[in-house]
């Protein structure tokens, strides 16, 4: 498991319920009626782009490696 920062807003008021983005994830939002509901739709979102930005970059370089970066 990952964590990631999720910046909630909520809905105008006429609309109500909330949305987010995630800023380690670029592209990758969510809503939902609830900030609970809005969090886990955000969570989908991340799982999708980053198995596929994966999938993608071995695609493209089967012979390609992973390694862990560390950031302070």
């Amino acid at each position: 498991m990952k964590n990631f920062t999720a910046v909630i807003h909520k809905g105008e008021p006429h609309e109500g319920g909330y949305w987010a983005t995630c800023l380690e994830v670029p592209g990758a939002n969510g809503q939902g009626e609830t900030r609970e509901a809005c969090l886990e739709d955000l969570a989908r979102a991340n799982k999708l782009l980053l198995e596929t930005a994966r999938d993608e970059a071995f695609r493209l370089d089967p012979a390609a490696e992973e390694a862990v970066v560390a950031v302070p």
